[in-house]
């Protein structure tokens, strides 16, 4: 069973320097119907102005993991990190008992487009922690790449939940493949471009919730990116 989230049914916030889109519940945006999906329970996209962001907040026992579309987004946190998280780079902050950080635009005249995504762990009280990887270009292209998952496996960041997240760039004509095993569940996220999934067009945006399904295929009908997520 497949289930559209449409890019234009999402809530969303725009505070000037800080333009959000919310595919589920967050904030001030309340939708019942649209919660989470499994231990996935946000996927903001947001574009931050140049030279703007988060000041320092703190976060408890969640998962939180950022990919950058484009731009650039600095980092620093209690824990001591600090750095620049750029396009083909994953970062995943584990927020346990307690962790408080800033994220802002690195660039003084670009915005800076990401999505954030939080997962909840499925042990609370856990040790704060940091990762933050860089893919090869080329190991991106043409396929979905595993970039978290619950083990670290094929160089991917570890998330505390039985969850994996795959990222892939597309060319226009690209087909792949989406496997899931029995009782398993995934959301796909159109992060930029136009796919087609099992014939349906999505825009970027848009998102499709794969249940009872044992896969799916996947089509790019321009440039695309997209990011995955297999779940419980």
């Amino acid at each position: 069973m497949l289930t559209v989230r449409k890019s234009s049914e999402r809530g969303h916030a725009n505070h000037g320097w800080l333009d959000s889109f919310h595919t589920f519940s967050f904030a001030g945006y309340r939708d019942p119907e649209w919660m989470g999906f499994g231990a996935l329970r946000v996927i903001n996209e947001d574009r931050i102005a140049p030279g703007a962001g988060f000041p320092t907040h703190r976060h408890q026992d969640m998962e939180i993991v950022t990919w950058v579309l484009a731009g650039a987004l600095e980092h620093k946190d209690s824990l001591g990190n600090g750095g620049v998280i750029r396009p083909g780079e994953v970062q995943r902050m584990r927020a346990g008992h307690g962790i408080a950080h800033s994220e802002y635009n690195a660039s003084a005249t670009e915005p800076v487009h990401l999505l954030q995504i939080w997962i909840e762990p499925d042990t609370d009280g856990l040790e704060p922690g940091y990762e933050q990887i860089a893919f090869a270009p080329a190991s991106l292209q043409g396929r979905l790449r595993l970039i978290a998952s619950s083990d670290g496996r094929e160089g991917s960041v570890t998330i505390h939940q039985d969850a994996t997240i795959h990222a892939g760039r597309l060319a226009a004509g690209d087909r792949v493949s989406l496997a899931l095993a029995p009782g398993r569940r995934a959301w796909l996220q159109v992060a930029t471009g136009r796919i087609k999934v099992q014939g349906y067009p999505l825009e970027a945006g848009d998102a499709v919730a794969i249940r009872f399904e044992s896969g799916t295929k996947i089509e790019a009908l321009e440039a695309s990116e997209l990011v995955v997520f297999d779940l419980a």
